[in-house]
């Protein structure tokens, strides 16, 4: 028996280590045969210097390209249709730049689709497929000739060369340009990155919010600020003696959750409208004071690109974690940078009297229905903050910068009215009436489109 063992024994060690040798062997050979010493068949000589690209190089640029891919789907993208789209989903990878990007076309029944364009480390193709589909929803609330799109690139916007990653996502997407989607500025995308997409593209009709010069009005000079503050202000005349909020601009307090392009602008909209604005964070930190901050001396932190550029560094406010400001005792809270930022466990925090979501997609269902219960009333991304995409069409058919916020002013204060009055009525949720108005109409366009069709 100890014979039998020690025999077993004996097969096994020397089984493993001469499997251990041959596989040495061979890895020592791919290394310096193939690495060190390429064949003259994957060696490849550049222009521009007569750089060696080995097989190994190209192994790693397939293994990078596929790992980008991984991380932009997250989730399989037939996964994502219903009736209403999306109708094109593009993944994009550029191995000279590193560029991971997702362009989702959602719906363009009504019109191209419209849509900004963002740069940020959670981009996914599931969440910009969700914001593809809030603009489809937000054009045809807002009675806009635009379907819905929406694209982002991948990356940490402070860590990167902006211009760059924007050139290389416009050559990869320029096909559905201006056909199928017209860019916008977005979160971290601004004039200056629109003015690059624009030109590498080759088409002025590629984006709006492009630069003045070049026949634009740019998204800083406040359009989404302007028309969140709009929306703010027909809803307290609209709410009068339905709610517990004052009944001018002059008596409420507001807590701004981003200074970046729509916060700073509504915050200087409100401030001039007698406003008492309690707090303000940004990416990095937050402040907070009961009496209100000055706006105007707080301007200087807004658009911050660093940490020593924040919020936080204004000296006249009590600093607050940036993730505190839920928390703060006010009447209006307003989510004005981040996605999902309001969930079950932020609602439950909150102690504002209404939500106005001046963000895309800023609180999940499970919170809205929560704070509906609790007597919150939210104000929905589609209707609050479509003072940006009604811009941007002022901007599509030549309009100035005073016709664009006459048609921001009228348009979003009269779809405050027309959502509210139907929701108090039935004592509903606005989101929902919002979507009832804005899915009624894509889908008159679509069945004309469908009858267009079938008489060809």
């Amino acid at each position: 028996m100890l014979s039998s063992w020690a025999t077993c024994w004996v097969k096994r060690e020397l089984g493993g280590r001469l499997f251990m040798c041959i596989m040495f062997f061979f890895c020592s050979y791919f290394v310096i045969r193939v690495y060190l010493y390429p064949p003259p068949c994957v060696v490849h000589r550049a222009l521009n210097g007569g750089v060696v690209v080995s097989k190994m190089k190209v192994i790693l640029q397939e293994v990078a390209e596929q790992r980008a891919h991984q991380l932009l789907e997250q989730v399989d993208a037939s996964s994502f249709p219903d009736k209403w789209g999306p109708e094109k989903v593009l993944y994009t990878y550029d191995s000279k730049t590193g560029v991971r990007g997702v362009l989702v076309i959602d719906n363009t029944a009504r019109g191209p689709g419209k849509g900004g364009m963002r740069i940020a480390p959670d981009v996914t193709a599931r969440l910009v497929f969700s914001l593809a589909r809030t603009m489809t929803w937000k054009c045809a609330l807002a009675d806009l000739p635009f379907g819905g799109a929406k694209a982002g690139i991948r990356a940490d916007p402070f860590k990167i060369d902006r211009i760059a990653q924007v050139q290389a996502f416009a050559r990869a997407v320029a096909p559905c340009v201006p056909s199928e989607w017209i860019c916008a500025p977005d979160m971290n995308v601004g004039e200056k990155e629109i003015e690059a997409f624009v030109k590498e593209v080759g088409d002025l009709r590629a984006a709006t919010g492009k630069p003045v010069d070049l026949g634009g009005i740019p998204h800083e000079t406040g359009t989404t600020g302007f028309g969140v503050g709009v929306a703010i202000e027909a809803m307290l005349n609209c709410v009068k003696g339905e709610m517990p909020l004052p009944k001018s601009l002059q008596d409420i307090s507001v807590a701004i959750q981003g200074f970046g392009n729509v916060g700073s602008e509504l915050a200087k909209f409100l401030h001039a409208k007698g406003a008492r604005i309690v707090a303000i964070c940004d990416y990095w930190s937050g402040i907070y004071d009961e009496k209100g901050i000055d706006v105007a001396k707080v301007a200087r932190f807004a658009y911050a690109m660093n940490e020593s550029q924040s919020v936080g560094n204004y000296k006249d406010a009590r600093k607050i974690p940036r993730d505190n400001i839920s928390d703060v005792d006010c009447d209006i809270f307003v989510p004005a940078a981040m996605s999902n930022v309001i969930t079950m466990e932020t609602a439950s925090r909150l102690k504002a009297k209404a939500v106005v979501e001046a963000a895309n997609n800023p609180t999940t269902s499970e919170a809205e229905k929560y704070l509906h219960k609790k007597g919150v009333l939210v104000l929905p991304d589609i209707l609050v903050n479509a003072g940006g995409v009604i811009g941007s069409y002022a901007e599509y058919r030549g309009k100035s910068v005073d016709e664009a916020f006459g048609l921001i002013d009228s348009k979003i204060r009269k779809n405050t009215e027309l959502v509210l009055d139907q929701s108090l009525q039935a004592g509903t949720i606005p989101r929902l009436v919002a979507l009832d108005i804005a899915m009624e109409r894509v889908a008159e366009a679509m069945a004309e489109t469908r009858t267009n069709t079938e008489w060809r």
